[in-house]
């Protein structure tokens, strides 16, 4: 008996499908582990359902899928734009995303049947990472792979990723391994060399370029350190001068206020003296008023007029010793330093053009040891660049020439004679004999004479032998010997065998 009743659940209702006691054995409640997943099929369920766990119905079917990364490792042999074979070793960390129920819709459906170590898995994924990593290295030169192995890396990473999206795995990680050379072919073994050799020309270089750095440098330390000695020794003779004219400065000022004070101390006392004659005029005045009244009125006039006079020269030589001395000191102070300026323009300058002199001559040095070396450099560059390219157009002709013998030879069935006789008449051997001998003989003018009967070589004409054949050989051949012993020899033949006629 079966009974359907709902029972509210929070907010939802749901549907809770009670059965008798002999069907409710067939109703299971299936928990995966936390690395695994349920699928479940069958009744109630369009496509798949893919859970943590769930109750597994009657008429339904399920499986459990690990979805735990497995790391699958190759040795991919791949071949670059210059037809340069290399072996790739690289390890990837594959497995489906966990994140992405559409991932793992289409892992469930295409890859969990199968044991992700299987055999199957291995090499689905093995042509995928190797037609993609021989695709792009096809497109790319070998000095681009082995430059730029980080971005070479994200290349065969995306490029894979986008082919494994539609089994729905993902990689987790993928390691690419240094490139390694295939035997007989060692491109990576030899530029590496290139490199050990081109670090070592550098450090060669840098060691040159730090001796004439060093050597460079004293020279300059020593020049600075005349400099310094000179510009110290002016500046102490300047400041000896300058100290010596402020104590002469400082002397006649002394001077002169001694004799200030001592032309103002003179002063004083000539006016006490005539304060004294008008105190002593004044008692003879007044003693004598009326005697010598105009006598002393015009001597005390002419007193206090001299007195003036006195005042007066006493400040004008006061003034005229001031502003000799003063201008005497200003002169002699003026002199000095114009003096000593002049003696350190000229160290200053000599140092100059002895700095420069120097610099000058470090940088042609520096110039012509850099050029030195860039010739040198560039010449044995060329010489072995030469040396390099012929030796190649020596192998090459070579194998080019063992190709062409061996070819003629098979056409030939391995007669070695017929290569012989071919080869002296392809290269004009026969050709070049016979002018040779043509040469030899040249100017001998030698008489040759050729004949055949007339219709041949025979009797009759039609070259048949008949039974005079040997006679007529014999005669035929008598006329042609006697006029060939007659041109050679200027002999003739009796007259019982024959004459011989003009014609």
């Amino acid at each position: 008996m079966i009974v359907n009743c709902q029972v509210p659940l929070k907010p939802h209702n749901i549907h809770l499908l009670v059965v008798s006691r002999d069907l409710r054995l067939l109703i299971m409640y299936r928990v995966a582990s936390a690395s695994e997943y349920l699928v479940i099929t069958g009744f109630g369920i369009d496509d798949i359902k893919i859970a943590k766990k769930a109750w597994v119905l009657p008429g339904q079917s399920y499986s459990v899928f690990d979805i735990s990364p497995v790391n699958y490792t190759f040795e991919v042999m791949a071949m670059s734009a210059e037809k340069l074979p290399f072996i790739l070793p690289a390890v990837f960390t594959i497995g489906p995303r966990s994140d992405d129920d559409h991932s793992l819709n289409k892992y469930a459906k295409l890859i969990s049947p199968h044991d992700k170590l299987s055999h199957h898995v291995n090499e689905l994924v093995k042509g995928i990472i190797e037609g993609e990593t021989r695709v792009l290295a096809a497109s790319m030169t070998m000095e681009e792979i082995f430059r730029g192995t980080k971005e070479f890396k994200q290349e065969v990473f995306e490029k894979v990723q986008l082919e494994l999206n539609q089994f729905g795995l993902w990689i987790y990680n993928a390691n690419v391994k240094q490139l390694v050379d295939v035997p007989g072919h060692e491109y990576f073994s030899y530029l590496g060399q290139k490199t050990q050799m081109e670090a070592a020309n550098q450090a060669k270089i840098d060691v040159s370029e730090a001796k004439m750095k060093g050597e460079i440098g004293a020279k300059l330390r020593e020049g600075q350190t005349l400099q310094n000695a000179a510009k110290i020794d002016a500046e102490t003779r300047i400041i000896s001068t300058q100290r010596q004219g402020q104590g002469k400065k400082e002397e006649i000022k002394v001077r002169t206020e001694v004799k200030v004070f001592e032309n103002e101390r003179e002063a004083e006392v000539a006016e006490a003296n005539a304060e004294l004659a008008m105190k002593k005029a004044k008692w003879a005045k007044d003693s004598q008023v009326a005697e010598v009244e105009a006598t002393k009125a015009v001597a005390l006039r002419e007193a206090e007029l001299q007195k003036e006079v006195e005042i007066m020269n006493a400040l004008t030589q006061t003034e005229k010793l001031k502003a000799e001395f003063l201008s005497k000191a200003s002169v002699e102070y003026e002199t000095k330093v114009q003096e000593a300026n002049w003696e350190l323009y000229k160290k200053q300058k000599a140092a100059e053009a002895i700095l420069y002199e120097k610099e000058k001559e470090a940088e042609a040095q520096k110039a012509t040891a850099e050029a030195t070396f860039y010739a040198r450099q560039q010449v044995a560059d060329g010489e072995l660049y030469a040396k390099q390219k012929e030796a190649e157009g020596l192998v090459a002709l070579a194998q080019a020439q063992g190709t062409y013998i061996r070819t003629l030879l098979g056409a030939l069935g391995g007669n070695y004679g017929a290569l012989r006789d071919y080869l002296m008449i392809n290269g004009g051997m026969y050709q070049e004999i016979a002018k040779i001998n043509g040469e030899a003989i040249k100017g001998l003018q030698p008489k040759i004479t050729i004949w055949t009967g007339a219709g041949g070589v025979g009797d009759g004409g039609d070259g048949q032998g008949g039974a005079m054949k040997e006679v007529a050989g014999v005669y035929k051949m008598l006329p042609p010997l006697f006029n060939t012993v007659h041109e050679q020899t200027g002999m003739l033949p009796p007259t019982w065998m024959g004459k011989i006629t003009e014609s």
